[in-house]
């Protein structure tokens, strides 16, 4: 069985005549481990489709099932402990607590968990160890996302979901941060889904999605990976 089960999921906006269907029937899955990226335009319903999954929102119709649990028939109590047991989330703008230090940063998700990863670990294998006592003000916006990334990875959660993950980020610092989530999705074994509106980072996942008006319209798998350090865009 697939670790994360997508059905028929529709998802619409407002009322009557300002109604507006962003997801229109998407179904797919993806196996245990996968690194998938996830394409499309603005207003293709990219971030939509990572907020239902995430439990962020409420599908119209259709079920979302991860590691055997129909999320789409939990209660807000149930939704939240499956947030909290299975789910790492990277936004694009870091969120981090400004009077936290990068270490509290990452700490304080570690508290959510029942078998969290070692911080010290954690700390050195995103190389942030050095930066572990500075506040987010005092680090640059790749280390930055490396703390957003820790926070989410502390809880050693099964599925990590990554919106613009290095859409703030320049060039350099974007492949630092790609070459990150591949060691994470390779030496935690987290199942990732990477959103984004960059094709070239498609290159590096072993499945591509691409999202167009609310449609699936393209969900093949990479046999053959693309290292990050050779991407170019």
């Amino acid at each position: 069985m697939a670790f994360l089960e997508v059905r028929d999921i529709r998802k619409s906006y407002g009322e009557g005549d300002a109604c507006t269907e962003v997801l229109k029937g998407i179904t797919t899955t993806l196996d245990a481990g996968a690194f998938a990226v996830l394409l499309g335009p603005s207003g293709s319903g990219k971030s939509t489709f990572l907020n239902l999954v995430g439990g962020l929102e409420h599908a119209d119709a259709g079920s979302i099932v991860v590691d055997g649990d129909d999320i789409t028939a939990l209660s807000p109590r149930e939704v939240g402990e499956y947030r909290r047991r299975q789910l790492g989330f990277v936004f694009q703008f870091y969120n981090l607590v400004p009077d936290l230090t990068v270490r509290e940063n990452i700490e304080v998700c570690a508290h959510l968990s029942d078998s969290p990863l070692p911080l010290e670990d954690l700390l050195h294998s995103l190389g942030l160890w050095e930066q572990r006592r500075k506040f987010p003000r005092q680090i640059s916006g790749g280390q930055q996302q490396r703390c957003a990334i820790g926070r989410a990875l502390v809880k050693n959660p099964r599925l990590l979901l990554c919106d613009e993950p290095t859409g703030a980020l320049d060039y350099q610092t974007s492949l630092e941060i790609l070459d990150l989530m591949e060691r994470v999705n390779r030496d935690f074994g987290a199942t990732i889904i990477v959103v984004t509106h960059n094709d070239a980072i498609a290159r590096m996942a072993t499945r591509v999605l691409r999202l167009h008006d609310g449609l699936l319209v393209e969900d093949v798998a990479n046999d053959a990976p693309q290292a990050v350090a050779t991407l170019e865009w």
